[in-house]
C-alpha cells in the first residue's frame, strides 16, 4: 500500500493510508486553501486603493517580484538573485521582492489574480506551484494569468548521509526494490518536483509508486536532521539547496537527474547509471490577468535582458543551475504540457 508520511515542525509524524489521506485530503485541503484564498481576496479589495492599480505607461522601474513561499527557500533565493543582477545591470532600479506564503504559493496566485491589469507585478512560478494547484484543488490557476518566462532550469541531485550504506544508485535502488516501505524518501510538497523526482525514477527502476514512502518537509532545514538523523534514507532536490552540506561533507550525492553532469557536482547522471530518466525542475514568472500588450513586452523585455546578462549567467553557474530561457507563448504552451505530466504522476501514485 502506498503511504505519505506527513512530517511537522515539532517532531511528531502522521501516516496514512492512501484512501484514508486522499479522501482527508480532498475534504480538508479545500477548506484550508479557500480560507485562506478568501482572506487574501478581502485584504487586496481593501487594499486596493493604496497597491498597484496598474501602470498607463509601460515600464518595469519599479517591479514588484512576489514569492508564494516563506524566505529562505529555492523561490526566495531565485527572486532576491534575480533583483540583485536587475538593480546592478539597471533593468529595473526599483525592483523590489516581497513574500506572500501559503498553500504552496496559491495564496499569492490568488492575490495575483486580483492584481488584473497591474502591469508592474511578477510572480515566481515553476514545478513546485503547479503541484500545489492541483494537489489543494486551488480555485485558481496558471490559467488565470499571464505567462511572462521561464528563467532556468535545475536538475535534481539524489542525495544521501555521508554515512549512508548506499555508496551508489545501485545500492540505493537494489534496497529500495527489495522493502519500497522501508527505503524512505524524503523532500518537499507532495506534487512538488522532488515528489515527481522519486516517484519517476521508483518508475523507471521497476517499483510501483504506490508503494513508495516519500516524507514531506517544509524545506532543507527540517529535511537535514532527518537525513542525518537516518528518519529519511534519501533525498530528491536542487544541487543548490544542498551545496553547503556537500562542500562539508554532510551529504554524498548519488546522481544527477539532467541530461550531462554539473560542473559542481562529482556524480555520474541518473541515466549513465543504466537508468532510463532525465528530469529537471524550472522556475519562471507570472504577471497578473489583462496587463496591456504594451506591458507584457517591457516586462518580457526586462527578463530576456536579465537572460543576456553576464552576471545572470554566472550566478546560474555557481548554484549548477542551467539557463532555459522560453517567453511568452511558448512559455504558455510548456506550463499546459508540465501541468500534464504532474498530473500524470499523481496519479501513477494514485492520488488523483
Amino acid at each position: 500500500m502506498f503511504r505519505v508520511t506527513l512530517a511537522f515542525s515539532n517532531g511528531g509524524a502522521a501516516t496514512a493510508s492512501a484512501p484514508t489521506r486522499e479522501v482527508a485530503m480532498r475534504k480538508f485541503r479545500p477548506l484550508v486553501v479557500a480560507a485562506a484564498l478568501s482572506c487574501v481576496a478581502v485584504m487586496s479589495a481593501a487594499c486596493g486603493a493604496t497597491g498597484h492599480t496598474g501602470s498607463a505607461q509601460a515600464g518595469v522601474d519599479n517591479l514588484e517580484i512576489v514569492v508564494g513561499n516563506s524566505p529562505g527557500g529555492g523561490y526566495d533565493t531565485m527572486a532576491r538573485q534575480i533583483a540583485a543582477v536587475l538593480q546592478t545591470d539597471k533593468i529595473a532600479p526599483g525592483v523590489r521582492v516581497m513574500n506572500k506564503p501559503g498553500a504552496g504559493g496559491t495564496v499569492a496566485l490568488q492575490d495575483l489574480v486580483n492584481r488584473a491589469g497591474d502591469g508592474e507585478t511578477v510572480m515566481t512560478t515553476g514545478l513546485a506551484v503547479l503541484g500545489a494547484v492541483i494537489t489543494n484543488e486551488s480555485p485558481v490557476t496558471l490559467d488565470q494569468v499571464t505567462p511572462i518566462a521561464r528563467v532556468l532550469e535545475e536538475p535534481m541531485i539524489i542525495a544521501v548521509d555521508a554515512a549512508s550504506p548506499y555508496r551508489t544508485l545501485d545500492d540505493l535502488i537494489r534496497a529500495w526494490k527489495a522493502d519500497p516501505a522501508k527505503v524512505t524518501a524524503g523532500g518537499g510538497a507532495i506534487g512538488g518536483p522532488d515528489y515527481q523526482q522519486v516517484m519517476l525514477l521508483a518508475k523507471a527502476v521497476g517499483i510501483n509508486p504506490r508503494t513508495v514512502n516519500f516524507v514531506t518537509y517544509d524545506g532543507g532545514g527540517e529535511l537535514l536532521p532527518a537525513i542525518l538523523g537516518g528518519r529519511v534514507q534519501f533525498t530528491a532536490s536542487g544541487y543548490a539547496e544542498w551545496a553547503e552540506q556537500v562542500d562539508s561533507g554532510q551529504i554524498r550525492i548519488l546522481a544527477v537527474s539532467g541530461e550531462k553532469r554539473l560542473e559542481k557536482v562529482d556524480a555520474p547522471t541518473i541515466k549513465e547509471q543504466g537508468v532510463d530518466l532525465v528530469f529537471t525542475n524550472w522556475r519562471g514568472f507570472v504577471a497578473p490577468p489583462d496587463i496591456s500588450d504594451e506591458q507584457r513586452t517591457a516586462i518580457v523585455a526586462a527578463f530576456e535582458k536579465l537572460h543576456s546578462s553576464p552576471a545572470w549567467r554566472e550566478r546560474l553557474q555557481l548554484n549548477g543551475q542551467l539557463d532555459a530561457y522560453l517567453a511568452g507563448d511558448e512559455f504558455a504552451t510548456f506550463i499546459d504540457q508540465q501541468q500534464t505530466t504532474v498530473e500524470t504522476v499523481l496519479a501513477e501514485a494514485g492520488l488523483r
